[in-house]
């Protein structure tokens, strides 16, 4: 089959691997779609991998083709996700349920063959099933729709708040939409890119700032926010966040940034006098594993309350994927979900 290999930053390859062989408690999944993560960005261009050789892809969607002996429950033919954390269920932290905080966790795409392939080898209890009125390419996101999710839930975001979505990737879109379907009063979107904000109207957002040409702070002077959660990881965005939030609100930092978050004098003085809460959040696992996070979205999903397709911007055949991430390096593509598809 074909896979794609990461060697060093930079260097990707389309290349033929032997297809994986499964053990008595895996499934061998055909990949039907596999998005790009934010996470992946940084992965394949800059920092690598963990070994040489890895197979990346973590947001997939797919079939089974082969079930292991120790699989109960499963079949061949079921429509499937995986949630990509494996955790070690025994440190302090998986026994309290908090996986994502897992102190020698594996990870499908990262630390272990992923899913930019025709095929990969999964363990029974990272399955997720798709009900059929999902498809195979919204199936490939229930992924960043967790994540939107557990980073809303760590902000504590109630009915009838006000709150401002900070990056319009897709985790960013999603939470546009979970906001509202979880009672937010008003939704309100920022990003620096005009094709973004036009989206994030059609999913619903109340109101959006292009942060670029606008002062965020100024247009929000008026505004009573109580959470705002930042998915763009930007230093300046995030200095932005603490400066916009109100009274007693709350601040989630989602977005990746490696950097050192530095706050301004008057964001410094806001955090202490309106008492704002920040929160970091990381990943979307909870108990029972892999967490509410991942059925909720699945469930909204099939209900047609979330809406995937608007958010998806290119879609790749596989062996197009190193020419992909070199668009992505040379800025070249303004995107959002970038779908790559295995199957010739």
């Amino acid at each position: 089959m074909k896979a794609v290999k990461l060697y060093e930053p930079g260097n990707l390859k389309v290349e033929q691997v032997d297809k994986p062989e499964i053990s008595a408690g895996e499934v061998l999944i055909q990949v039907k779609a596999v998005g790009i993560c934010g996470s992946d960005i940084p992965r394949a261009l800059v920092k690598g991998a963990y070994h040489k050789g890895l197979t990346l892809g973590h947001e997939f969607a797919g079939e089974i083709v082969e079930c292991g002996p120790e699989t109960e429950g499963w079949a061949v033919g079921d429509r499937v996700t995986i949630a990509p954390l494996v955790p070690c269920m025994e440190c302090e932290y998986c026994t309290q349920g908090k996986y994502g905080l897992c102190d020698t966790y594996n990870y499908y795409g990262s630390r272990t063959d992923g899913a930019m392939a025709k095929y990969i080898k999964v363990h029974k209890d990272n399955l997720l099933m798709l009900p059929d009125s999902i498809s195979y390419d919204a199936g490939a996101m229930v992924d960043p729709a967790a994540n939107a999710v557990h980073g809303l839930w760590r902000g504590y975001l109630q009915e009838g708040d006000t709150a401002v979505i900070i990056g319009l990737g897709a985790i960013g879109l999603f939470a546009v939409q979970f906001a509202r379907e979880m009672g937010a009063k008003e939704v309100i979107a920022m990003d620096i890119f005009e094709e973004k904000l036009e989206i994030a109207k059609q999913l619903g957002a109340d109101r959006v700032i292009d942060s670029k040409s606008v002062d965020p702070i100024e247009a929000l002077a008026g505004t009573k926010v109580n959470l705002v959660l930042d998915t763009s990881g930007s230093p300046i965005a995030q200095n932005q966040a603490v400066s916009i939030t109100g009274k007693m609100g709350r601040v989630v930092f989602l977005g990746i940034s490696n950097q050192e978050l530095t706050l301004s004098a008057k964001a410094v003085d806001k955090l202490l006098r309106n008492e704002i809460g920040i929160h970091g959040s990381w990943n979307s696992f909870s108990d029972p594993f892999p967490g509410r996070e991942w059925g909720y979205a699945i469930e909204c999903m099939a209900q047609r309350k979330i809406q995937t397709e608007p958010i998806v911007s290119h879609r790749f055949q596989l062996d197009e994927t190193p020419a992909v991430f070199e668009k992505i390096k040379n800025r070249e593509i303004v995107f959002n979900k970038i779908l790559i598809y295995p199957e010739e």
